[in-house]
């Protein structure tokens, strides 16, 4: 007996934002899809960035959020970026459970699979710009390097920084300085400790 396939489910941003936590996936055309596998490299480089960026806004009265964070980028499209940064001065609701408001600055870390690199290469980049968010930074700690775009005034991306270490400082976001050599220097830590383990 054959089993009819299921439909996919639409549904709207405030039905995404509705889900509870522990539902993963991101809002693309109406349809829920699921999110990147995430590794330990991974995880330490978007927590390493968001400490740093929470210390750097709370001085500007400024937002840092971290991957649990819905961002809203067109009516039925939704993302989850690793860290989301709103600039001096923006009104954000409290309540909300999927943001709408413009960030000035959102960052992804670059996965090893090819699928998920090419979603952060080539689809988030092009919905973030179209969504008018001023920095999109893509961190990839496979090649140890941060590449920083600002949206032009014709409505793309150009490239502000492509740096493999040293002192990252970035034009609109006044005051932040990254520490690039420490950040790789803790991605060389953590894959030294585990090779010595296998």
């Amino acid at each position: 007996m054959k089993t009819a396939a299921r439909r996919p489910v639409t549904m709207t941003l405030e039905a995404w934002g509705a889900l509870d936590d522990g539902v993963p996936g991101e809002l693309i055309d109406g349809l829920l899809v699921e999110e990147e596998m995430t590794t330990t490299v991974h995880d330490l480089v978007a927590s390493w960035l968001l400490a740093r960026l929470v210390l750097w806004s709370e001085t500007r009265d400024a937002y840092a959020f971290g991957p649990d964070h819905k961002l809203a980028v067109a009516s039925r499209r939704g993302r989850k970026p690793d860290v989301t940064v709103y600039g001096p001065g923006a009104v954000l609701d409290a309540r909300a459970r999927v943001s709408t408001v413009t960030p000035l600055c959102v960052v992804e870390v670059v996965s090893p699979n090819p699928r998920d690199a090419r979603r952060d290469r080539i689809e988030k980049r092009s919905e973030y710009a179209r969504a008018g968010i001023r920095f999109y930074w893509l961190v990839d700690p496979a090649v140890r390097s941060v590449e920083v775009f600002e949206l032009a005034r014709d409505g793309r991306y150009t490239t502000a920084a492509a740096v493999g270490g040293g002192k990252l400082r970035i034009r609109g976001l006044s005051g932040l300085t990254l520490d690039l050599d420490a950040l790789f220097r803790a991605v060389d830590r953590l894959e030294r400790r585990a090779a010595r383990r296998r």
